[in-house]
């Protein structure tokens, strides 16, 4: 089953009221000179009718985690799938009353994508804010990347919101981001200051990573900044680890393409062995899965190693769901085989790949030169927030 069958599903299985712009704007002729000025793909969103429950994620997206301001340009990037997501959040666009130009990737180019169309970098090059609601396709993650070059040579404030659902917008898209970028806060203190990781799950997951001092710590709580873009839900504190050993069991969901094929994996986990920052094998009861990881993780020379390692903050987030842009944030310890995003953790090498992996119900322990530290017991935070 691919991801965007079942993405479709959500949208077509949603039984619950709707509201449309139409409702929201007053009439009168300023109103209408708006609309009449707008792109034609803007204006089909406007047009559109989507659930009500919607709006509350799409206010927090809008308002509290990207704070556009009505000076500001947006560009709004979406595909046919998530249209009703996508309209939730051109009509806050349009309530904020800044210029915005939206864009639908079926219009421009075949799926999967070869390359981000020319039409959406351009218009990114003369905008301070840009959003990405889009379900992903295999073998699209080089494009992703063009658009993030974008984002990260302009330091624009970039909401990342690859494969979100309905079910995203009503359950992690409405956590307190405020509280959640509190805890994050707290953990990123501590966390810079650590020597050494250790993480171990009832499951069998039993890893040490040793820290980098001259990799940085980033937190993407969900309030977003032009120091780093962030994926919407937010909540994880990460960086780019010296190296990494032992094993992980991903009991939760592995990434990118493979999350939407395979969903939770509690009854099939998959068992990594890390050595020296590299898998060593891998192995789980569903050999397909086991294969088809096997051969995203060897698509280059550094897509087996461990590239990211992060601590998920988003206390909205109660369980995983089987989508990688809510449960990576799921409190616990993910980490991530490819790129390093260098331009912003430090690390030094690239990677056309990048494929995290989730497991759950954690115990985390920091070491630093002042001791240990237990900050995760069983999947929960002995951190107030």
């Amino acid at each position: 089953m691919t991801g965007i069958r079942v993405v479709s599903d959500h949208f077509n299985l949603m039984k619950i009221p709707v509201i449309s712009l139409n409702t929201q704007l007053a009439s009168g002729a300023t109103e209408r000179a708006k609309l009449q000025s707008m792109t034609e793909t803007a204006a089909r969103l406007l047009s559109l009718d989507y659930p009500s429950e919607f709006k509350p994620g799409a206010i927090s997206a809008a308002t509290t985690c990207l704070r556009i301001d009505p000076s500001e340009k947006v560009t709004l990037i979406t595909d046919r799938v998530t249209e009703p997501i996508a309209a939730a959040l051109a009509a806050q666009l349009a309530e904020c009353g800044c210029n915005w130009n939206a864009f639908i990737l079926e219009d421009l180019s075949p799926r999967p994508l070869v390359d981000m169309p020319a039409q959406v970098l351009a218009d990114m090059e003369s905008s301070q804010v840009s959003i990405f609601a889009v379900q992903v396709q295999a073998n699209e993650l080089h494009s992703r990347m063009q658009m993030t070059d974008v984002v990260n040579r302009r330091h624009m404030r970039h909401a990342h919101m690859v494969n979100i659902t309905p079910q995203i917008m009503c359950q992690g898209m409405r956590a307190d981001f405020d509280l959640v970028d509190r805890l994050s806060q707290k953990v990123l203190d501590r966390v810079r200051r650590a020597t050494r990781i250790r993480a171990t799950t009832a499951a069998g997951t039993d890893i040490t990573a040793e820290m980098n001092p001259g990799y940085k710590w980033f937190k993407t709580s969900g309030i977003i900044s032009p120091e780093k873009w962030g994926n919407l839900p937010g909540g994880e504190c990460f960086t780019s680890p010296g190296e990494v050993n032992g094993t992980f069991v991903v009991d939760g969901v592995v990434g990118d393409w493979l999350c939407a094929r395979y969903g939770l994996l509690d009854s099939t986990p998959l068992t990594i062995q890390i050595a020296g920052n590299r898998i060593v094998s891998c192995s789980s009861t569903n050999k397909q899965l086991e294969s088809d990881f096997w051969a995203y993780t060897h698509t280059d020379e550094n897509s087996d190693r461990v590239g990211e390692f992060a601590i998920g903050t988003n206390l909205g987030v109660e369980r995983v769901i089987g989508n990688i842009l809510q449960d990576e944030k799921f409190p616990g310890i993910h980490i991530a085989f490819g790129n390093p995003y260098g331009e912003h953790t430090g690390a030094p090498w690239r990677c056309s790949t990048h494929i995290d992996v989730v497991g759950l119900r954690f115990n985390i322990w920091l070491e630093s030169e002042s001791g240990q530290e237990q900050i995760m017991r069983d999947g929960r935070f002995l951190i107030a927030a």
